[in-house]
C-alpha cells in the first residue's frame, strides 16, 4: 500500500498538530511496516496525490481542502475544533477559511482520526454523520524531549518555581494564571518564582500585560528547544496549564514524563489527559487556580502523590501502539 500524507504541518509547525504528525509518522516508519510513506512538504504534490492518484490512501494531516477534490480515499485527521471557537482561536483569515470546507471533508472522508476522546466526542456532536468513521489515535511523550539531555541555561535559582509552557495565545489563560498567582501567599510566590516559556501566537497584549505586571516574580523565557524543556520540566515545583481548551494538552503529558506535578482545567480533553494524576481547577476562575497552586505547592505529601500518579499515567501513552493503529485505519480506508 501506497500512503501520501499532506505532512505540511510536520514540515513547518514546531508544536501542536505538527509535532503529533511527525512523531506519529516517524513512529509509522520504525514499525518497518511493508507500505510505502510519502510525505507531501508542497501544496502542488499534496494536490497531486489527491487528484491524480498515485496512491492507495491520503492522510490529511494539515488540511480539509484535500478532502474535498480528493480521488483517492482519505483519512482525515482532526486536532481539535477551536476554529468553532473564535473566542480562543486565531482570526487569521486563512484558518476561518477551512470552516466552510470542513463538512464536506468530513461527508467525504473514508475514515477520521483524532487525538482524544474529548476532540472525537465534539466532532460526533458537530458531524454525526461521522460517529462510526472516527478513530482515536493517541499522542504520546515526543521522543526528541523525552531523550533530550537536560541543559541548565536560564540561571533560574533553585528552591523550585512554577511553569507554564506554551504559544502565548488567549486559550492558554495565561492572564488569569498571573491573576491566580497574585492571589498566593507571599511566601509562596517568594519561594516559587513563574517562569513562562513559549513563543507569541496571536492577541497576546493581554496576556503578555498580565505577565508583566507580576514585575520580578514572573520570567518569560520565549521559545525553548527540547534540552532546555526537558530541564524545565525536571526543575519545576509544578506545570501550571489553565487551558480553556486543548484538542490533547500535551505540556501536561511531557511535564508527568519528567515527574512534575500538574494543575490543570478542569474541562476540554485535559481530565481525559491527567487521568487522576492532576490537580483539576476551574479555567475561568482565578481564585480556584490559585487555590490549587496553593494546595500543591502547600502540601508536600499531595505534590509527591501527584508526581507518583503522572509518572504512572506518562508510562501509559505510546507511540508504537499508536503508529499500529493508525495504520489500521489507513489500511481500512484503502479497502
Amino acid at each position: 500500500m501506497r500512503i501520501a500524507v499532506d505532512a505540511r504541518a510536520a514540515a513547518r509547525d514546531g508544536a501542536g498538530p505538527g509535532r503529533y504528525l511527525r512523531e506519529l509518522l516517524d513512529a509509522i516508519d520504525e514499525r518497518g511496516h511493508r507500505h510505502e510513506v510519502v510525505r507531501c512538504v508542497r501544496s502542488g504534490e499534496v494536490r497531486a496525490a489527491a487528484r491524480a492518484g498515485g496512491c492507495d490512501v491520503l492522510l490529511a494531516g494539515h488540511s480539509y481542502l484535500p478532502a474535498c477534490v480528493a480521488r483517492v480515499p482519505v483519512v482525515q485527521l482532526v486536532h481539535d475544533l477551536v476554529t468553532l471557537h473564535p473566542e480562543l482561536g486565531p482570526r487569521r483569515r486563512s484558518v476561518l477559511a477551512e470552516n466552510p470546507v470542513r463538512g464536506r471533508a468530513l461527508r467525504r472522508a473514508a475514515a477520521v482520526i483524532t487525538v482524544s476522546e474529548t476532540t472525537a466526542a465534539e466532532l460526533r456532536g458537530v458531524a454525526p454523520e461521522t460517529a462510526d468513521r472516527v478513530t482515536v489515535v493517541l499522542p504520546a511523550v515526543p521522543r526528541a524531549l523525552a531523550l533530550a539531555t537536560a541543559q541548565e541555561p536560564f540561571g533560574i535559582p533553585g528552591g523550585g518555581f512554577v511553569l507554564a509552557v506554551g504559544t502565548i495565545e488567549p486559550r492558554k489563560n495565561l492572564g488569569r494564571l498571573a491573576a491566580a498567582y497574585e492571589r498566593l501567599p507571599a511566601t509562596l510566590r517568594e519561594t516559587h518564582p513563574l517562569v513562562v516559556a513559549g513563543a507569541e501566537g496571536w492577541r497576546t497584549r493581554e496576556s503578555v500585560n498580565a505577565l508583566r505586571a507580576l514585575r520580578g516574580a514572573c520570567r518569560r523565557l520565549g521559545p525553548v528547544t527540547d534540552a532546555e524543556l526537558a530541564e524545565l520540566y525536571g526543575r519545576c515545583t509544578l506545570l501550571c496549564y489553565p487551558s480553556l481548551g486543548e484538542g490533547f494538552g500535551l505540556p501536561v503529558l511531557e511535564a508527568m514524563h519528567f515527574g512534575a506535578a500538574v494543575v490543570t482545567s478542569d474541562r476540554s480533553s485535559l481530565p481525559e489527559v491527567a487521568g487522576g494524576a492532576a490537580e483539576l481547577v476551574d479555567p475561568t476562575d482565578a481564585g480556584a487556580i490559585a487555590a490549587g497552586l496553593a494546595h500543591v505547592l502547600g502540601d508536600p505529601a499531595h505534590r509527591h502523590e501527584l508526581e507518583r500518579r503522572g509518572l504512572e499515567r506518562a508510562a501509559s501513552f505510546d507511540w508504537a501502539r499508536s503508529a499500529d493503529r493508525a495504520l489500521a485505519v489507513l489500511e481500512g480506508a484503502a479497502g
